[in-house]
């Protein structure tokens, strides 16, 4: 990260790709550490959480999917719930992009936060002029 960010918010690929050690994972596991390192808040929403443990359960076990969950927490990652304003933000994404309902959650998150959204999911490319993104 060149210039620090205040926040940082992960969507599930950028999790993903960090569970599964894929090749995009090591460099989210250096945000992770950075963020540590800077006490840099480090979220995702509860929606993105889910979504992480539906895919994990689906291809792997239920039991693996909570085990994931449990990490994420261990490795400091806060869960925020989705209220009415963070769910009217996401609807409102959703409405002008053809976004998956979840990444308009992380998006939501990281516009009300002024956050940096960690992704490497090419459907974020539509909210680049209103979310920061992080790349990876």
């Amino acid at each position: 990260m060149a210039r620090k960010p205040k926040t940082v918010v992960l969507d599930s690929w950028a999790v993903l790709a960090f569970l599964e050690d894929e090749p995009a994972g090591q460099q989210v596991g250096e945000i992770i550490a950075d963020t540590h390192e800077h006490n840099i808040p480090l979220l995702m929403t509860t929606v993105n959480a889910g979504e992480v443990w539906y895919i994990v359960a689906r291809e792997v076990s239920e039991t693996e999917a909570d085990k994931c969950i449990e990490s994420m927490l261990k490795i400091g990652i806060e869960f925020v719930a989705a209220d009415w304003s963070l769910a009217r933000s996401a609807g409102g994404f959703k409405a002008r992009h053809r976004m998956s309902y979840a990444d308009c959650f992380a998006a939501a998150l990281a516009k009300e936060r002024k956050a940096e959204l960690v992704t490497g999911d090419k459907e974020f490319k539509q909210v680049e002029k209103e979310v920061a993104i992080h790349w990876v």
